[in-house]
């Protein structure tokens, strides 16, 4: 019988994560994309987007801080949760016209991909969870 023997990743700060480092890609975009907002959505609508942003890397480094798997997924929840509420908001801005296509595209294409992390993250530690 062949052994398997898996590539060992250590991971030593939140800042060794793909999910948080595409977060953190995530929430420059979106700090970037509504400056051709209305004025009178500065504490409206653009400054949801970029309190959703900045919350899903700041989930993803909090939950990696904590010393149990289950805080860690709890903050994989919350953190998936922003990123739903940020992809509404940015349909809605496209709806009224506030984003433009060129605009859209590239930030719907960075939650997509945060999302699979997530996703692939939070799989991975329900493996690990289970293996225990």
């Amino acid at each position: 019988m062949v052994q398997q023997h898996a590539k060992a990743t250590h991971i030593r700060s939140f800042r060794d994560l793909v999910a948080w480092q595409k977060a953190m890609l995530l929430a420059r975009a979106v700090y970037q994309a509504p400056r051709g907002f209305p004025k009178e959505e500065v504490y409206g609508l653009t400054s949801q987007m970029r309190r959703a942003a900045v919350s899903i890397a700041s989930n993803i480094a909090e939950g990696q801080s904590r010393q149990s798997r289950g805080e860690f997924l709890q903050s994989i929840a919350h953190a998936r949760g922003s990123l739903a509420e940020l992809e509404t908001q940015s349909i809605l801005a496209a709806d009224l016209g506030f984003l433009d296509v060129n605009s859209q595209e590239p930030l719907n294409n960075l939650i997509c991909e945060v999302g699979r992390l997530l996703n692939g993250l939070r799989s991975s530690l329900m493996s690990k969870s289970n293996e225990n």
